[in-house]
């Protein structure tokens, strides 16, 4: 039971989140055609955590109901299978290695594995910057191990994005990485999101990501979630449609 415990709990969790986005209705302005497609103004990537998939995510977008959100163009990948070292070697979709559950500030970093996957995320970034995006109408979203991605991706690109959205992360790389910053990286948003109650990725780590950050003079908007484990709520995501509208871009360059 040891071996799967923590899979469960990403699982259900990933789970969690569909349940209450299913009684909203499927919002037909995403229904695009591939002809809009090309007109597209902004993009929204959004990363999974461990164990799930982008297509149990796809649901998240329906709750994007603003005009501006009608050019949005939205990618929920899936992460490729691998083996998990806190899971005892279990294969399952994974961005990067975890070493440890539940994650606390103090947790043990596998850098090489991160950024092999920040590596992929900047490729889908230049693809839609080549296609004509404005780098600050594209915005990375991502929950838990999503979420860890997420930070070291919007860090790591050198342009200044629209925004990086974090939910139940952590900083999943040591100080010796903050000399690949760039200035530009370091005017990139940062939205910052974790419940009070995780037993996943502890608050503790959650909450050592604002200081780290404004120590490398990033901005940061942390919110805490009284009541809330290891998931994301409604009202997370509605505090989200809002903090990537008031940043997105009147015109694509």
């Amino acid at each position: 039971m040891d071996l799967i415990k923590p899979t469960v709990v990403f699982t259900i969790t990933a789970s969690s989140v569909i349940l209450f986005l299913l009684v909203f209705p499927k919002n037909p302005s995403f229904q695009r055609s591939e002809e809009s497609m090309s007109m597209t103004r902004s993009f929204i990537l959004w990363l999974h955590g461990l164990g799930d998939s982008g297509a149990a995510n796809e649901p998240i977008k329906t709750l994007f109901t603003s005009p501006q959100f009608r050019n949005t163009k939205w990618f929920f990948p899936s992460a490729p299978s691998a083996p998990v070292t806190c899971n005892y070697g279990s294969i399952m979709p994974s961005w990067f290695d975890i070493l440890e559950i539940p994650v606390t500030a103090d947790s043990p970093k596998d850098e090489s594995s991160l950024l092999k996957a920040v590596r992929n995320v900047h490729a889908t970034i230049d693809k839609q910057i080549a296609a004509g995006i404005n780098p600050k109408n594209v915005f990375i979203c991502g929950f838990s191990q999503g979420g860890a991605l997420t930070l070291a991706s919007v860090l790591l690109y050198p342009k200044t994005l629209g925004g990086g959205a974090i939910f139940s992360g952590w900083v999943p790389f040591n100080s010796s990485i903050i000399e690949q910053i760039t200035p530009e990286a370091k005017q990139t948003p940062i939205l910052w999101s974790h419940g009070l109650v995780d037993r996943t990725v502890l608050f503790e780590a959650g909450q050592a990501g604002p200081p780290f950050l404004e120590k490398i003079g990033v901005g940061c908007e942390f919110k805490a979630y009284p009541g809330l484990g290891h998931s994301i709520n409604n009202e997370e995501l509605r505090h989200l449609e809002s903090w990537i509208k008031a940043r997105l871009q009147s015109s694509s360059q």
